[in-house]
């Protein structure tokens, strides 16, 4: 299918890209790029709620012109008639009643619910929504503990977790006696500064005007002023100080508890990739635990335009969830079986945000990428929190070992961008790689769907991947001729440049172009993909 000019008449007019049959993307002259960074101010909440979608030029904040795009090119096409594409979701388990993703949800349509038969003879019983590969199993243990737990098998990943784990632990303990320092301190000083400033809730402007009589008040107000650098209100960060307790206790009681046995309730093998007649069909799994997922899947597909909620990246999409990653790490079995099983029911795109450091059983899911590959699948993976230069570090599923030759064309690896653009335009937490990672993607403060119909900010390479999975969906939707191999060159090579110096690794002191961050050295844009898939389709532009 092409998007005819006569349509999109304005839009392409407007194309980025530079002549016939070249790929190079002009935004704009570089010294206007550049002039962008100058024009930031801070965002409101509302702005923060939708900068992802929004356009470097027009709104000087890096976003994926999600909203140019539907405004200048959809809009315009609404006659043609896109395919509906099922992305895969392999997550923690999604909330498939919320508000803005029941509409949006796959169902089999070859399966009777509830009967209790596999009536597609898929393999799967019941599984009309989609499945749960790790049935009431919600904690796990990271795999270097598991790799420890079986003993010396005088491999090099053995002699590496059994290094990494006391300082893991150790730090670990550290950081959650540290963050339960920092909410008692916190806590004391605003009972204090509330009843000094006569309200609950006070801003930085009240603190700034307002004069400390006393010795302790004036700590309270020292102490206060500081975390305002970090979150807009005290709520906000008492919230993030209870979160971050909570993840290091969840830690020393799961993840790095050589002790705890989060498997045996599955009642399979995990050593054994054979042994498939496990888990269930409840993709949502225990809503606590389905925050990550159901995110993720607002990012990719939240209902459009139905006057609620947020709006996802794409129109056109079903989510199949695949409940696969525990909170610890996933099994290398569950990964392999459900890039299958997301295969094999009819997604064309599947999104991972997950990632681990070790996994011995990689092969499996090298053959899992390697079958999604045969069958026009294509990949979208984040690329990790760990400030890492992936060039250096494996991270795991990955579509190459050491830097080696990739394994298959269908495998995209995204980092995350901050909203600022500029020299701070990577988020600190992101992975990055020349050779490893292949995009960068909103991933700082992304607001999206939560169990139970709520809403939340969350961040990481987690929310930058499912923004990809949406201008993927959508480039199959409209073009649904093109290959997975093919969608993969369209986003590296319709995406945004910079000139900028961008921080790595969240350290100040560490700066690269930002066109070395990554083997694309650009950002994701729905607006440029949609034009470059149209010449791609169209037979004139050959990537």
């Amino acid at each position: 299918m092409t998007i005819k000019k006569s349509m999109v008449a304005g839009a392409i007019a407007t194309t980025l890209l530079a002549g016939c049959g070249s790929t190079n993307i002009l935004l704009t002259p570089e010294e206007n790029i550049d002039s962008v960074a100058l024009k930031v101010s801070p965002l409101t909440d509302t702005q923060l709620k939708h900068w992802s979608h929004d356009d470097l030029p027009a709104d000087t904040i890096p976003g994926m012109s999600v909203d140019k795009a539907y405004t200048d090119i959809f809009n315009a096409i609404k006659e043609l008639r896109p395919t509906t594409v099922i992305v895969g979701v392999l997550d923690s388990g999604i909330d498939i009643e919320h508000e803005d993703l029941k509409n949006v949800i796959w169902t089999n349509e070859d399966e009777i619910a509830g009967n209790g038969i596999d009536d597609d003879k898929n393999g799967f019983v019941d599984d009309v929504h989609g499945w749960n590969f790790l049935g009431k199993a919600n904690n796990e243990q990271l795999e270097l503990v598991r790799i420890i737990n079986k003993g010396d098998d005088g491999s090099d990943d053995y002699q590496r977790a059994k290094a990494e784990y006391d300082e893991k632990y150790n730090e670990a303990l550290q950081n959650k006696t540290r963050y339960e320092q920092i909410l008692q301190s916190v806590t004391q000083a605003d009972e204090l500064l509330q009843k000094e400033l006569g309200k609950e809730d006070y801003t930085l402007e009240d603190l700034k005007a307002y004069k400390p009589s006393t010795p302790e008040a004036q700590a309270a107000t020292g102490a206060m002023t500081q975390m305002f650098a970090y979150e807009d209100s005290v709520a906000d960060l008492k919230k993030e100080l209870k979160e971050g307790i909570e993840y290091f206790t969840d830690q020393l009681n799961y993840n790095l508890n050589k002790d705890f046995d989060g498997r045996s309730i599955v009642g399979d093998d995990p050593d054994d990739i054979t042994d498939t007649d496990y888990g269930d069909n409840n993709v949502i799994g225990d809503r606590e635990h389905a925050k990550h997922g159901t995110h993720v899947a607002g990012i990719i597909a939240a209902q459009r335009n139905n006057g609620i909620g947020m709006d996802g990246v794409a129109d056109h999409v079903k989510i199949m969830p695949v409940r696969t990653v525990p909170n610890g790490d996933e099994y290398d079995k569950d990964v392999a079986l459900a890039i299958r099983y997301a295969v094999d029911n009819g997604a064309k795109v599947i999104n991972g945000s997950f990632g681990k450091y070790y996994s011995p059983h990689k092969q499996w899911v090298w053959d899992a990428i390697k079958y999604a590959a045969s069958k026009d699948v294509l990949i979208v993976k984040a690329a990790g929190n760990e400030s890492l230069d992936l060039d250096e570090n494996n991270v795991y599923p990955n579509d190459n070992e050491n830097n080696t030759a990739e394994i298959a064309d269908n495998f995209l690896t995204v980092g995350a961008l901050n909203y600022e653009y500029g020299p701070e335009m990577v988020a600190t937490f992101s992975n990055y790689g020349k050779d490893n990672v292949d995009v960068f993607a909103p991933g700082t403060k992304i607001w999206s769907t939560t169990p139970n119909n709520g809403y939340e900010f969350l961040q990481g390479t987690s929310m930058a991947a499912p923004a990809v999975a949406g201008v993927a969906a959508l480039i199959r939707a409209y073009f649904p001729k093109l290959k997975a191999g093919e969608v993969k060159k369209i986003i590296m090579q319709s995406g945004l440049t910079s000139t900028a110096n961008v921080i790595l690794g969240g350290n100040p002191n560490y700066k690269k172009p930002f066109a070395e961050a990554s083997k694309s050295g650009k950002m994701v844009n729905l607006y440029n993909a949609m034009i470059l898939a149209d010449k791609v389709n169209a037979g004139k532009v050959k990537l």
